[in-house]
């Protein structure tokens, strides 16, 4: 094949960013996703079709005491899992970046909030976030949003008053969804179809942005096509290329003067330490011994009411209406036994049952009495979910499957618990929002178990080449020239959803590899 510029896997959100970038500077970019090619001509709002969008299947098996659920945090094909992501986009806070130092826990960032703050605003301008920046208290110093806020329906109305009662503020939830025309997009109609892809564009996915942007910007995108290795040179400093397998399991070597790994939170370090060779027998770029460990995720779990009164709770988005960051400090307190802090994401659009759904809050109900609660609940249902902050483990990791043929990328094990900071955490919010739920006027109040909500780490970013896999840029410490995009390079990953940040980070490192092209890629 012939040398192309750039080569970058995975046509999820921060790939197609990288790529857009690229082609829009004249570079030469060729996409390699392993899933297949989709639209948003091709969505369609049901259950069943929002399962299709996800999962990864290159895990063999998710162990540990706290297994990771993977299915509904992954997803291969055009969009990756933003395709089907809920468009919550949160900017980390100035003190997520410096966990270490101002907290003795975690990685600090090798940047602050300082060095993202332009490029989240720039993300923000191009896929156009719905917010209200002053009623976010909270909110880090930025642009304001170019977007008016979602609508607050009637679910979002009764639990809002749950937060005053209890004197604690909430406002609109900051949302990469169209709530008037937007750069071609249509405006939501808030039937909480999110899940399955958005059908019709108001939901900032790829499909609808930065995958788009690219093709039309000149970049090529080879579906079902598994890059299963990444080849350098005979001294192991340079990435020279891919070795890539079709659908048919044919295998080519790709030459590309850059390459760049989009792969999420598990497909990244696989493929690195797939690619291992004689001058990097453990992996590439895993000098340090980190490549798949720091893999973490936030403590989760949702909360749920009925209410006497009708909630409507079909009306809306997936996400949630409303945001709470009244509990995001990070010290240990009187009445608060942990680290780091959560957030509350309030007012999720509820179908009847599948992801965040509403006979999903109940699986110890059967027969009648199930029955019973649906028909109940789907008229006066609430609910809101805690994300909470977690500590990263070198022992959270993800590893290879022996065995297999020499020739077939191997599979990987992933390996997750949760640590007694983040068992506590999650205990006293879950105390909280029941307590929130009945301040609210519920009649029956509840909260589900702990669960593993986004996957960050596995290829964290540092200054350190000794303890982390790239420099601030996403460029690998052991090799010249490539570079990892995506929330696999969080040191630390706050309480907040991390597509907004993994966005603006991608951007940063574009416009750098771009501004030093011929350093990298000569």
């Amino acid at each position: 094949m012939k040398e192309v510029e750039a080569v970058v896997v995975g046509a999820g959100q921060t790939g197609c960013i990288i790529a857009n970038r690229f082609a829009e500077a004249g570079r030469e970019v060729l996409v390699f996703d392993a899933g297949v090619e989709r639209g948003t001509q091709a969505m369609v709002s049901s259950q069943i079709w929002a399962r299709r969008l996800k999962g990864t299947p290159g895990v063999v098996e998710s162990v540990g005491p706290n297994p990771l659920g993977i299915n509904f945090n992954t997803g291969q094909g055009g969009g990756g899992a933003a395709a089907h992501h809920y468009a919550c986009w949160f900017r980390l806070h100035p003190e997520d970046f410096e966990m270490h130092r101002r907290y003795g826990v975690a990685a600090d960032w090798p940047i602050g909030y300082e060095d993202l703050r332009a490029s989240y605003d720039e993300v923000q301008a191009e896929v156009g976030i719905a917010g209200d920046a002053t009623a976010e208290r909270w909110r880090p110093a930025g642009a304001d949003y170019p977007l008016p806020p979602t609508p607050r329906f009637r679910q979002g109305e009764i639990l809002a008053r749950g937060f005053e009662r209890m004197g604690m503020h909430v406002a609109p939830l900051p949302l990469a969804i169209a709530t008037a025309p937007y750069r071609g997009r249509s405006p939501c109609v808030y039937d909480g179809w999110c899940d399955a892809g958005c059908p019709t564009g108001a939901l900032a996915n790829p499909q609808t942005t930065y995958l788009k942007w690219a093709i039309e910007h000149g970049a090529t995108v080879r579906y079902q096509h598994r890059v299963e290795r990444i080849v350098t040179d005979e001294s192991g400093r340079k990435a020279i290329g891919v070795i890539v397998a079709d659908h048919r399991g044919e295998r080519a070597f790709q030459p590309a003067a850059l390459v760049v790994i989009a792969g999420f939170a598990l497909e990244t370090p696989r493929l690195l330490l797939a690619s291992a060779n004689d001058r990097h027998p453990q992996g590439l770029a895993n000098g340090s011994g980190t490549v798949g460990r720091y893999l973490h995720t936030h403590a989760a779990g949702g909360v749920f009411g009925l209410f006497d009164e009708p909630t409507e709770c079909h009306l809306g988005v997936t996400g949630g209406q409303l945001v709470c960051q009244d509990r995001y400090g990070k010290v240990i307190r009187e009445g608060k036994d942990f680290v780091g802090g959560y957030q509350w994401l309030i007012g999720h659009a509820s179908k009847p049952n599948d992801l965040l759904g509403i006979a999903c809050s109940r699986p110890d109900l059967h027969g009648e009495a199930f029955s019973a609660f649906v028909a109940d609940a789907a008229l006066h249902f609430g609910s809101m979910t805690a994300v909470g902050e977690t500590l990263p483990l070198a022992e959270n990791r993800v590893e290879l499957v022996p065995g297999g043929s020499a020739e077939i990328m191997p599979k990987m094990r992933v390996h997750h618990r949760f640590d007694d900071n983040a068992l506590r955490l999650h205990a006293h919010a879950m105390k909280e929002g029941v307590d929130i739920m009945n301040s609210a006027g519920a009649r029956s109040s509840w909260h589900g178990p702990i669960a593993g909500m986004h996957l960050l780490g596995g290829t964290r970013m540092g200054i350190e080449p000794g303890t982390s896999v790239t420099d601030a840029y996403g460029r690998c410490h052991d090799l010249a020239n490539l570079f990892i995009a995506g929330p696999g390079l969080f040191p630390s990953g706050g309480a907040v959803n991390p597509t907004f940040t993994a966005s603006a980070l991608a951007h940063r490192s574009a416009l750098h590899i771009l501004g030093n092209w011929t350093t990298y890629a000569n």
